[in-house]
């Protein structure tokens, strides 16, 4: 290779790299949506289907572990549909590769957290931007009903709406 053509080739990469960092820095609170059908059908049934990457691996394995108590109720479901619900979870968790991040920070390493908004990462978040009478509002009554805020949270977008 000339050394025209490797400078032409490093300036192609640099051209590129800072537009990669802008879109994931523009992207700060966005993760990838949910699109196994099995999660949207069994988890969306009663609640919006969260992203996984929004808990570790060992808090997927709790709940899904659990699903006879699963926050009061039964949410029982066949083994066959479990197992692979189980397996969609884990495999995209928050420390199940090294861009899961963001969930993972400020979490002990053997917490295993059953709701999201118990993470560090959610606590932060919402404490800072979000007056604890905005809780009580009818349109949203709980701190898991994400889309009363951000309206286009099933699509894995979180970014303040």
């Amino acid at each position: 290779m000339t050394k025209r053509m490797r400078f032409l080739k490093i300036l192609c990469i640099l051209s590129v790299v800072p537009g990669i960092y802008a879109s994931t820095a523009s992207a700060d609170e966005r993760y990838r949506p949910v699109q196994n059908e099995r999660v949207l059908g069994e988890c969306g049934e009663c609640h919006m289907a969260f992203q996984p990457q929004m808990l570790p691996k060992r808090s997927w394995e709790r709940l899904m572990g659990g699903l006879g108590d699963h926050f009061g109720e039964d949410a029982s479901i066949d083994p066959k549909t479990q197992k692979k619900i189980h397996e969609f979870l884990t495999a995209n968790a928050a420390d199940s590769s090294w861009f899961g991040g963001r969930f993972m920070r400020g979490l002990d390493s053997n917490s295993a957290p059953l709701r999201i908004t118990e993470t560090p990462h959610w606590i932060r978040e919402h404490n800072e931007e979000v007056p604890e009478s905005a809780w009580n509002r009818p349109n949203v009554s709980s701190k898991a009903n994400c889309p009363a805020c951000h309206r286009r949270a099933h699509l894995g977008d979180y970014d303040d709406d």
